[in-house]
């Protein structure tokens, strides 16, 4: 569920300005490995859905729609933060490592993705609305590591973002002037920031007047 805030998005007729402004919970993980310092052993990191809650420092998402007459704006916004401890080991006989011995990190990760999109509705009715959008996503990831091993630690941070081209639909289905739905799928990548991205947004809105 979502709470709806500003205007409905079909407004009466006479009025060309909306915005509507909905917060979600999204089912994120994280996927991937880090190996912080030359010759270190890899980090892999796997989190599902119930991890990333659980190591979740902070996190933040939020929908925003924006319409004037015919024209669109879509923004999406979303931010986590989680930290995770992993030891990896028993090491080979390697130095400056001793056999046997084992390497404790600490994982911050914080990902931030922006997805910008504006349009035009191509249908509109009291009940339903289509639009068709095009725009851009915004990544920005960045891990702080701190391993430990023998009595000492190391930190390493590395940033790293891209931006996508996307093209994007999206579908309100107002249900009373207070209740509606929104469906929004975007698709992108082609190989310009990712080989592919894509999204798929539900909410079940309430407009507070």
């Amino acid at each position: 569920g979502a709470a709806h805030a500003g205007e409905p998005d079909t407004s009466p007729t006479g009025r060309l300005w909306s915005l509507q402004v909905t917060p979600y919970l999204w089912a994120a993980g994280i996927s991937g490995d880090i190996s912080p310092f030359q010759r270190a052993p890899t980090i892999g990191i796997d989190k599902s859905f119930g991890d990333v809650l659980e190591d979740l420092n902070l996190g933040g998402f939020v929908n925003i729609g924006a319409r004037y007459d015919r024209f669109v704006f879509a923004a999406d916004v979303m931010y986590v933060d989680t930290t995770d401890s992993k030891v990896t080991g028993p090491l080979p006989a390697l130095p400056p490592y001793f056999p046997g011995g084992s390497i404790g990190a600490d994982v911050d990760t914080t990902e931030f993705m922006s997805t910008i999109a504006a349009g035009y509705r191509l249908y509109e009715s009291a009940n339903f609305t289509f639009d068709a959008m095009a725009g851009a996503r915004f990544w920005q990831i960045s891990n702080n590591v701190t391993v430990s091993y023998g009595g000492y630690s190391l930190s390493h941070k590395e940033s790293f973002g891209w931006v996508d081209p996307i093209i994007s639909a999206r579908g309100f289905f107002n249900f009373t002037d207070r209740l509606s739905t929104l469906v929004q799928a975007d698709v992108g990548g082609f190989g310009a920031g990712s080989d592919n991205t894509w999204q798929v947004l539900a909410t079940r809105n309430y407009a507070f007047r």
